[in-house]
This record gives C-alpha cells, structure tokens and sequence, in this order.
C-alpha cells in the first residue's frame, strides 16, 4: 500500500493532497499545470515536498517532521515519464539492462530475456529507440520499469504523444500488463482512458483533490 500526504508551495498555487492507493490503479486526472505530474514527483523523490508523509508498503519514503528522505535510487518506485525517457544511443536490451546492472542485479541477462518475452519485444533487441514505433517504446519503457520489479507504478500520461488508433490498442495491451499485485498510480487528462484502465479515479484542480 502507498500512503500519500503532502503539502508543497508551488508559484501558481499550493500542492496539498491526501489519498493512499492498495494493490490497484488509481487514475489521478486534471487539466496541464493542476499538479499531477508533481505529485508522481513528490512520489518519487525527484522534488521534495515541503511537509507530509509517504509511506510504501510500510517503508517510510518521506517524513518531514522526522527529517526522512529516501534517495531516489532506494525508494523502488517505477516511474513513466510522457516521453519514456529511453536511452538514444542504446538498443532495446541495452536499455533494459543499463539500469539492472548498475544496481548490480544478479543474471541481468535472464531477467532482460524475461521481460522482453512477456512485452513482446523479444525481436526488437537491438534495434534503436529511432526504429521504433511509439507503441513498441511505450512497451520497451515499461518493460524497463517491470524488470526492476519495484513496489509501485507511476504512469504520467503515457498516451500523451501517440494518435487515437494506436491509442486504443494500447489501452487494451496496458489494462492487461498492469493486472499486478502492488499500487499503480495513472496519470492523465483524458476521462476516457481512466475510465478504461483505472479501479478508482480521483480529479486535482489547482493542487487540491476535489
């Protein structure tokens, strides 16, 4: 389970919500600028909020008043950004394994043989971020992130740049890959694609849950 409480000052408006999220997806919708993409952050660990609390599984992330905050690179939160921020000078696999060999995983190899089954990507291994279409680079992003089997799923607007067509299928594809037993967080400005994905929806408006 993910417990969020956090309040941050941001220069259009404050940054204050409260929601905890179990082995589900909750779609996080509101209109560019409203803070959802700072509040997957705050998650993160990539901005620091200026008071609250964030706890995953238990583990305490963020803790203002206890002056707790966990690294990035220890919190085992896997994080989609709109582009997929995949690496250009390196193939598939490449990219799959930079990440598990840094953290030192053992048989990298078989996990990146793994999840490159399970995605369906298995033949686009060495090709380049380039070659790829971009459903084969949302799948390849979230490949990545599932090899690293971590303990909650930030997706932010991961639909964001691909037509309708593309769109729809994969939706489809995603509902299936995300049946996953940990929290997953959804992001997005479009009604239609949480109402599809998502088990439970909540709407930010000027920094606040309404």
């Amino acid at each position: 389970m993910l417990e969020v409480q956090i309040y941050k000052k941001l220069a259009e408006f404050d940054l204050d919500v409260s929601f905890q999220v179990d082995d589900y997806i909750l779609g996080l919708m509101g209109a560019s600028g409203s803070g959802k993409s700072m509040t997957l952050k705050c998650i993160a660990g990539i901005e620091t909020p200026d008071q609250g609390r964030i706890v995953l599984n238990g583990r305490v992330l963020f803790d203002s008043e206890k002056k707790i905050n966990v690294p990035i690179q220890k919190r085992n939160v896997g994080y989609m950004f709109q582009s997929y921020a995949l690496f250009p000078n390196m193939n598939v696999y490449e990219n799959i394994s930079v990440g598990l060999r840094a953290r030192k995983v053992k048989d990298v190899d078989i996990v990146v043989q793994k999840v490159m089954q399970q995605f369906r990507i298995f033949e686009l291994a060495s090709r380049y971020p380039k070659q790829l279409s971009g459903g084969q680079r949302q799948r390849v992003a979230l490949a990545r992130l599932m090899a690293y089997e971590p303990d909650v799923l930030l997706l932010d607007e991961p639909f964001s740049a691909l037509d309708e067509d593309l769109k729809e299928d994969l939706l489809q594809e995603l509902k299936s890959e995300l049946q996953i037993s940990k929290p997953v967080i959804f992001v997005s400005h479009d009604k239609e694609e949480v109402n599809y994905l998502c088990d439970l929806k909540y709407k930010i408006k000027q920094g606040e849950i309404i």
